[in-house]
């Protein structure tokens, strides 16, 4: 295949409607935490904690409803169930931005708005990942969802400088708003797809426990899966402490400020449009093995803040690392969609996101403190330590290694794979 071929996807009209839904949806997601902080923080009376308190009642709804979400994107039709997650992100902006308009905003009202959106995401992110195969053929997946990440790094590029200059033009009310319209857009388009058409009639469905338990069991079956997503619990803990907090610390007090930092992220979401347009191209025999070698460069702009390089090198650090984490992506999402049954692919997925996250704040809680105590380099030298020997953790396993690609052409299986060690 060529990249010729790649794009003829777009000509595809189901495909077209998801690409543009993903790319309108992941523009507003990125206008939006732009326009909560400064919209929050200059209410009256409001402090960091009541922001705080906002972020936290988004946070903590999305993790715990992760899994229903995955057993409600198995259960009904995933065109349907995205189109409810995108409709309760427009609500939860729409509802916000009007206590910002009209300065009624209590902080229990704030947190409910906010908690709406957070439900939203867990029920929308598992059906996403289980809709793909169900839009376009098997031998098109790895395209798709490079493609995919294309338009959503894009959109999120665009998106933050849009959220930040509708905040500083027209007031974060109004940017709010924008987000909430663009989340009900990317809704319809979304509906537009109609119901799907190529997947077998799913099973019928049990009780709410049962059917986790059946995830869980094509979860932890599959050896290599489970093992990159306690990689990932590690790993992610170490990125939200060093770029929520340590990065920022060293970029403030040694490197010049916001514009230090913000050129570490400007890089680092232009190397992933990079990964995203390599990513359609590679197609390793052993797909897990190589995303896996890929999240050693999580630990470059760590390390290179750490050891006092020239900003220089952490900008190109953080580019090297945007192209191997969306190298990553492309390559696990793929894998997944060909290895794990569709009707227990959403459920699967949720498991996958619920373990992912589970420790990233701690992340965050730990790296003030830890700062305080060794200095903010030190910390993050840590922070390289550990994404390093989470990915040789994680090479360890028999699984992870020698996992070969799944012929494109062959179809999804329909019986639970046994684990791979």
């Amino acid at each position: 295949m060529s990249y010729r071929q790649d794009l003829s996807l777009l000509k595809d009209r189901k495909f077209s409607l998801l690409l543009a839904a993903r790319t309108v949806s992941v523009f507003g997601a990125s206008c939006a935490p732009v326009a909560l902080a400064f919209g929050v923080l200059e209410l009256p009376g409001a402090t960091a904690t009541t922001l705080s308190v906002v972020l936290a009642a988004n946070t903590a709804p999305m993790v715990a409803f992760m899994l229903f979400g995955g057993v409600i994107g198995d259960r009904f039709p995933r065109q349907r169930v995205m189109m409810t997650g995108e409709l309760m992100n427009a609500v939860s902006c729409l509802a916000l931005s009007a206590m910002l308009f009209t300065h009624w905003a209590p902080l229990p009202a704030l947190a409910l708005a906010s908690a709406v959106g957070g439900i939203g995401l867990a029920v929308f992110w598992p059906a996403l990942i289980g809709v793909v195969p169900e839009v376009v053929p098997a031998h098109q997946l790895q395209s798709a969802n490079g493609l995919l990440g294309l338009g959503m790094n894009s959109a999120r590029i665009g998106g933050m400088v849009a959220g930040g200059t509708m905040v500083t033009l027209i007031g974060a009310g109004w940017a709010l708003a924008t987000s909430g319209l663009l989340f009900a857009a990317a809704g319809f388009l979304i509906a537009a797809l109609g119901r799907r058409t190529t997947m077998a009639a799913r099973p019928k469905p049990q009780t709410v426990l049962k059917e986790l338990r059946d995830g869980w069991h094509e979860f932890h079956s599959r050896q290599w899966l489970w093992v990159v997503v306690a990689q990932f619990s590690v790993l992610v803990m170490a990125m939200q402490a060093a770029h929520g907090v340590l990065g920022p610390v060293v970029a403030k007090h040694e490197l010049g400020g916001a514009k230090a930092w913000s050129a570490i992220l400007v890089a680092q979401a232009v190397g992933m449009l990079a990964g995203a347009v390599i990513a359609m191209r590679v197609r390793p025999k052993r797909p897990i093995l190589v995303a896996t070698l890929m999240m050693f460069a999580v630990a470059l702009p760590s390390l290179s803040l750490g050891v006092n390089a020239p900003l220089w090198i952490a900008v190109a650090a953080g580019f090297a690392m945007g192209v191997c984490f969306n190298i990553f992506g492309v390559l696990w999402n793929t894998t997944m969609q060909r290895e794990i049954p569709a009707e227990s692919l959403s459920r699967v997925s949720s498991y996958d996101a619920l373990g992912s996250l589970m420790f990233g704040p701690l992340g965050m809680l730990a790296a003030g403190p830890v700062s305080e105590a060794v200095g903010a380099r030190h910390a993050l030298l840590g922070c390289a330590a550990i994404v390093s020997m989470a990915t040789l953790a994680a090479l360890t396993s028999p699984a992870v290694r020698n996992l070969r690609a799944r012929p494109a052409e062959d179809p999804q299986p329909l019986v639970p794979a046994t684990s791979a060690a």
